[in-house]
Protein backbone atom coordinates (compact mmCIF):
# COMPACT_ATOMS: atom_id res chain seq x y z
CA UNK A 1 0.00 0.00 0.00
CA UNK A 2 1.57 3.56 -0.86
CA UNK A 3 1.65 5.99 1.61
CA UNK A 4 -0.81 7.90 0.00
CA UNK A 5 -3.67 5.10 -0.01
CA UNK A 6 -2.55 5.02 3.60
CA UNK A 7 -3.27 8.52 3.83
CA UNK A 8 -6.65 8.29 2.64
CA UNK A 9 -7.49 5.29 4.74
CA UNK A 10 -6.92 7.55 7.64
CA UNK A 11 -9.59 9.73 5.98
CA UNK A 12 -12.18 7.30 5.42
CA UNK A 13 -14.82 7.44 8.08
CA UNK A 14 -15.55 4.28 9.21
CA UNK A 15 -18.75 2.61 7.20
CA UNK A 16 -20.47 2.31 10.46
CA UNK A 17 -20.84 6.13 10.36
CA UNK A 18 -22.18 6.02 7.05
CA UNK A 19 -26.40 6.85 6.24
CA UNK A 20 -28.46 3.80 5.59
CA UNK A 21 -31.59 3.14 4.06
CA UNK A 22 -33.72 0.09 3.94
CA UNK A 23 -35.73 0.77 0.73
CA UNK A 24 -39.15 0.58 2.59
CA UNK A 25 -41.61 3.81 3.33
CA UNK A 26 -39.95 6.76 3.59
CA UNK A 27 -35.92 6.68 2.90
CA UNK A 28 -33.49 8.83 2.22
CA UNK A 29 -31.06 7.25 -0.45
CA UNK A 30 -29.74 10.63 -1.77
CA UNK A 31 -28.49 11.25 1.70
CA UNK A 32 -26.00 8.10 1.05
CA UNK A 33 -25.25 9.56 -2.08
CA UNK A 34 -24.30 12.54 -1.27
CA UNK A 35 -22.49 11.11 1.75
CA UNK A 36 -20.13 9.07 -0.86
CA UNK A 37 -19.79 11.51 -3.51
CA UNK A 38 -18.78 13.78 -0.59
CA UNK A 39 -15.62 11.57 0.54
CA UNK A 40 -14.71 11.39 -3.12
CA UNK A 41 -14.29 15.00 -3.09
CA UNK A 42 -12.89 15.16 0.29
CA UNK A 43 -10.42 12.36 -0.08
CA UNK A 44 -9.80 12.32 -4.08
CA UNK A 45 -6.27 9.87 -3.66
CA UNK A 46 -9.04 7.32 -2.22
CA UNK A 47 -9.68 4.38 -4.54
CA UNK A 48 -13.38 3.39 -5.96
CA UNK A 49 -13.14 0.25 -4.21
CA UNK A 50 -12.74 1.22 -0.75
CA UNK A 51 -15.93 2.64 -1.00
CA UNK A 52 -17.96 0.19 -3.06
CA UNK A 53 -16.99 -3.00 -0.77
CA UNK A 54 -18.73 -1.32 2.17
CA UNK A 55 -21.69 -0.77 0.31
CA UNK A 56 -23.07 -3.67 1.88
CA UNK A 57 -22.98 -2.10 5.20
CA UNK A 58 -24.98 0.92 3.84
CA UNK A 59 -27.83 -1.49 3.12
CA UNK A 60 -30.48 -2.64 4.95
CA UNK A 61 -33.92 -4.68 5.21
CA UNK A 62 -35.32 -4.85 1.35
CA UNK A 63 -32.55 -2.81 0.21
CA UNK A 64 -30.07 -5.11 1.60
CA UNK A 65 -31.56 -8.19 -0.77
CA UNK A 66 -31.79 -5.78 -3.50
CA UNK A 67 -27.89 -4.93 -3.36
CA UNK A 68 -26.74 -8.65 -2.97
CA UNK A 69 -29.09 -9.88 -5.37
CA UNK A 70 -27.83 -6.80 -7.85
CA UNK A 71 -24.24 -8.03 -6.87
CA UNK A 72 -24.57 -11.15 -7.36
CA UNK A 73 -25.85 -10.54 -10.90
CA UNK A 74 -23.11 -7.86 -12.02
CA UNK A 75 -20.42 -8.56 -9.81
CA UNK A 76 -18.12 -6.12 -8.48
CA UNK A 77 -19.04 -2.61 -9.77
CA UNK A 78 -17.33 1.24 -9.33
CA UNK A 79 -19.32 3.84 -7.54
CA UNK A 80 -20.79 5.74 -10.78
CA UNK A 81 -22.24 2.17 -11.63
CA UNK A 82 -23.43 1.52 -8.28
CA UNK A 83 -24.87 5.13 -7.85
CA UNK A 84 -27.19 4.66 -11.49
CA UNK A 85 -28.50 1.71 -9.88
CA UNK A 86 -29.63 3.39 -6.25
CA UNK A 87 -30.90 6.50 -8.15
Amino acid sequence: MSYSEKEALKQLPEASCWPTFSGTGEYDHMELIDCIDGLFIDVPSIPDFWITARLNTAFKGHASIWYTEVKEIHGRRNWPWWKSQII
